[in-house]
């Protein structure tokens, strides 16, 4: 494989380091979205989101042409003791962005020639009607944040090198970008956790809870209301 790009030095909070220039965070979109927890209880509605994809993007998303049925083993194994998922609902409380930040096995990912620590890797899938807006760099924000905060050195994208949205917004983070043919790698070297990082997550968690919630009981306040008209 071929490097195409080379990190930038970081800091303990993650930004990046200029000569001469204060530290400035890696581009992302402006704004806030409430990025929401999934756990085991949201199996069905993340194997819906997958299957809303159309053929390409599942393509896109697995690196192969991928069944509904692989798909669904696919969401049947995740691990929600080892993993994160983490997902961005709509105002209809539905998924439109849904990532997965895996633990990838062992503490040297590559091989003896290369020591890039423990590492977790990250693959995310948005709708259609949800392109456009930036969710995919905002997945991989709050991806980096809870990595650092799991103790991974890096994070690690694998991908089809066609996917060139995913190995962009990769490349826009700081990532080393090596190519081998249809397939990409992209690697992100990541600073330490520490107690802001901890903090900004359990915030931002608390924030996309609490919206969720919000959301909820507006969508069912609303659901009721209509009915109690049809009814009438």
């Amino acid at each position: 494989m071929t490097a195409t790009q080379t990190p930038p030095q970081l800091d303990r909070f993650g930004f990046n380091k200029t000569d001469g220039a204060p530290p400035k965070r890696p581009a992302s979109p402006d704004g806030w979205v409430p990025i929401r927890n999934l756990h085991a209880r949201h199996r069905a509605r993340i194997l819906d989101h997958l299957l809303q994809l159309d053929e390409h993007d599942r393509y896109l998303r697995f690196g192969f042409q991928a069944s509904q049925e692989q798909v669904a083993r696919y969401v049947a194994s995740i691990d929600f003791r080892r993993d994160e998922v983490f997902g961005i609902f709509n105002g209809r409380l539905q998924l439109v962005a849904v990532a997965h930040l895996a633990a990838m096995p062992g503490g040297d990912a590559r091989g003896s020639d290369a020591s890039r620590g423990r590492a977790m890797e990250f693959g995310v899938s948005v709708l259609k009607q949800g392109r456009g807006k930036g969710l995919g760099s905002r997945m991989f924000q709050h991806a980096i944040m809870h990595a650092r905060n799991r103790h991974a050195s890096h994070l690690m994208i694998h991908a089809l090198s066609e996917n060139a949205p995913m190995l962009r917004i990769a490349a826009k983070a700081g990532a080393t970008v090596e190519r081998d043919g249809p397939e990409a790698e992209a690697w992100l070297k990541l600073p330490p956790d520490t107690t802001f990082s901890h903090i900004d997550s359990s915030l931002q968690s608390l924030a996309a809870e609490a919206i969720y919630r919000v959301k909820y009981q507006m969508l069912h306040a609303s659901d009721w209301l209509r009915l109690l008209i049809t009814s009438a």
